[in-house]
């Protein structure tokens, strides 16, 4: 009589959750990126919603399940980032449907043809910052406790100068000077991070927290 292999334990529900909201957010943070957005005096490339959306949701799943954890989610984000690339490239390379007006295909073509040094810059900082901002907020964890509000925010802060200077160094030094354009980046995502994570790292934990408590 064989025995039964050990059943698989579940994953829980906010786990699950979490993690396809941050795939769809790893894939949208580009596209939002070709837009530049003013908030009062600051401008910043709109996909830092979208970015420090993935530095709250991998900061929860490292509240809830540990560090550990969260680095396998970004490190498996880049899973959803190649493939939404290599799909961009084959579709612009794909000719266009004759009814397609032109104005469409070269509004099309003008926002998802990026060069690939941007698009390496963008994988580059995306990989590097969110592994810092995890490292970042599981040490705070370990040193002050309960004060979560603090340690998603200083993560993110730190995680962010990170993220633009690689990112601009990366896809701007030689092409332009770029001394003002990190020091504008970075004090808006700085403030935004300020402002913005806070309140959603607490969003985030209280919905995964309902979530697993809720029905099977």
């Amino acid at each position: 009589m064989t025995t039964p292999a050990p059943a698989t334990p579940p994953i829980p529900r906010s786990l699950f959750v979490l993690s396809i909201f941050y795939g769809g957010m790893v894939c949208i943070a580009g596209v939002l990126g070709n837009k530049q957005v003013a908030l009062g005096p600051l401008a910043v490339e709109a996909g830092i919603f979208a970015f420090l959306l993935l530095v709250v949701v991998s900061s929860a799943i490292a509240e809830l399940y540990g560090p550990r954890l969260a680095k396998h989610l970004v490190w498996f984000g880049f899973l959803p980032l190649l493939a939404s690339m290599v799909l961009v490239g084959i579709v612009l390379e794909l000719p266009a449907a004759a009814s397609m007006e032109a104005e469409r295909l070269a509004a099309f073509d003008l926002i998802m043809r990026s060069n690939l040094r941007i698009w390496m810059a963008g994988i580059v900082a995306y990989g590097v910052s969110q592994t810092l901002n995890v490292t970042i907020f599981g040490w705070l964890k370990e040193g002050r406790g309960k004060l979560l509000w603090l340690r998603a925010a200083l993560a993110s802060v730190l995680s962010q100068i990170v993220d633009t200077l690689i990112f601009i160094t990366v896809a701007f030094y030689g092409v332009f000077p770029i001394g003002e354009l990190v020091a504008g980046q970075m004090l808006t995502k700085v403030i935004l991070s300020i402002v913005l994570v806070p309140p959603l790292i607490y969003a985030f934990v209280a919905l995964a927290r309902r979530l697993d408590r809720g029905p099977a």
